[in-house]
């Protein structure tokens, strides 16, 4: 079992609905993260951040905002309605926290929520000394000498803020490093020194969850950690928030990003239709793509007992379009009556042959089937997509290659002569093939060399690039 960062301290913040919390959140991890909207509700998932202030770095839990105030006091879902499972999340937040950040506004005032999250805390929180009463929207002089109203809720001096402008952060900052318990070196127990965040950045490799809404990608990511990290429903559109969830697997840290549901319908429905829930689609539909730049591997989950459709192409394009490697997932296995892995590859292969080299994984995030395997095909892959070709290695591979087969002409009456091939980066994998200057030479012949370098090389699920560049024309030719 994968193991997750528990280490670093813990400080969630705790509120009821459009007080600030996720503008807070996006503030002090310097990352526009959480969605930002003036509807009620649009936190779901738990974000996940960490920050670093006075060299010391505390981990940053955004909880979705407080409606009902039963969720708090130990009932369970019991219908499976999304906000009840967003609430008990909230909770169960609660019940992890080292330091909690509770949230009000200056512009609402005192609400009865308000009253009541008090006496919940003071109650449930073993030290009150744990709590930190944060007041938010304070963006004038005005409002300021307004707050005094807050004092009632007995829960010592506030911290003063406007998370939108970022005044008075920094004073909160030092309040949350004062009160949170570091080792006796002054850093955290566990974490690296903050020269080393880059270096552990880069040692990571970050995989996007991607699909189409409603196909198991938070199903998926529950079952790879093995507890219920994210909210799960059957309702399409559940994740709105990239989810980044750092695991450590046999000795590599591995970043989990769990996206919003990509769908045409839910791209056209943004732009045509004002409801405030089309408008919340289209911004998790943005981050997901965002997302899928800052991955290696794009675990691209299918949902494998309905036909594959035209959406499902579109979001593989995007992910090979920019240079990601890539693991179909055929989720939803134990749906399947008649196991047939071998004639399901073959189908899946003939929807997707342009990604013949990309492994399929057959799954079911429901019963936890062959979902182990995944970190497996991960670590292989960003092994292999980082992998580095010596100039000798290719000399000698390209001399085997054309003497089996010679290069085909795009047009003209010769062979071309291909002058040199080497590999100018890595992760991902990028060749220069160089022939003559008035050679042409033909795209299948780029696309047998590439077949033969995987055959020689690896590179599984990983997409090559191979740039044909022509020498320069010798004194008085032109270069055509």
């Amino acid at each position: 079992m994968p193991k997750t960062n528990k280490k670093l301290p813990t400080v969630v913040i705790f509120g009821r609905t459009n007080v600030g919390k996720s503008t807070l959140f996006n503030r002090l991890t310097e990352k526009n993260q959480a969605l930002v909207s003036k509807i009620e509700g649009t936190t779901r998932d738990s974000n996940i951040g960490t920050v670093n202030w006075r060299g010391k770095t505390f981990k940053l839990i955004d909880t979705g905002g407080i409606i009902d105030m039963k969720y708090l006091t130990g009932k369970k879902a019991k219908t499976g309605d999304i906000e009840e499972k967003v609430q008990i999340q909230a909770r169960e937040m609660l019940n992890r926290a080292d330091l909690v950040l509770f949230m009000a506004d200056a512009i609402s005032g005192v609400m009865p929520q308000d009253k009541q999250m008090a006496v919940f805390l003071k109650k449930h929180i073993a030290k009150k000394n744990n709590i930190v009463f944060v007041i938010n929207k304070v963006d004038s002089q005005k409002l300021r000498k307004e707050i005094a109203e807050f004092y009632k809720l007995a829960l010592g001096e506030p911290a003063v803020i406007s998370a939108a402008t970022g005044s008075g952060t920094g004073d909160l900052l030092d309040i949350i490093i004062d009160k949170l318990k570091f080792g006796a070196d002054g850093l955290n127990e566990g974490a690296p020194p903050a020269d080393d965040a880059r270096e552990q950045i880069s040692n990571s490799i970050n995989v996007a969850i991607l699909g189409k809404p409603n196909v198991g990608k938070s199903s998926l990511l529950n079952s790879i950690l093995g507890e219920e990290r994210v909210i799960v429903s059957p309702v399409p559109h559940t994740t709105r928030e990239p989810q980044d969830t750092k695991v450590e697997y046999k000795n590599q840290t591995v970043t989990l990003i769990d996206t919003a549901g990509i769908s045409k319908k839910g791209k056209q429905s943004a732009y045509k239709k004002k409801e405030k829930k089309y408008a919340l689609e289209k911004m998790g539909i943005a981050k997901s793509l965002k997302s899928l730049n800052r991955a290696d591997v794009a675990l691209m989950t299918i949902d494998v007992s309905k036909p594959m459709t035209r959406q499902d192409l579109k979001i593989v394009e995007e992910i090979v379009g920019r240079g990601k490697s890539i693991i179909v997932i055929a989720n939803k296995w134990d749906l399947v009556e008649e196991k047939n892995t071998k004639e399901y590859a073959e189908y899946l292969r003939g929807k997707l042959p342009f990604i013949a080299w990309a492994p399929i994984q057959f799954t079911s995030a429901l019963t936890g089937e062959k979902v182990k395997k995944i970190l497996d095909l991960v670590l292989k892959i960003g092994e292999q997509r980082k992998k580095e070709i010596t100039d000798s290695q290719l000399n000698s591979f390209l001399m085997r290659v054309v003497k089996k087969h010679k290069p085909a002409k795009g047009k003209g009456l010769k062979h071309p002569r291909i002058h040199k091939f080497r590999q100018v980066r890595a992760n991902p994998p990028i060749f220069e093939l160089r022939i003559g200057a008035k050679d042409n030479l033909h795209f299948s012949y780029v696309r047998f060399i590439e077949n033969r370098l995987r055959e020689k090389f690896g590179f599984l699920g990983t997409p090559i690039t191979i740039y044909v560049k022509k020498n320069k024309a010798a004194h008085g030719q032109h270069n055509k």
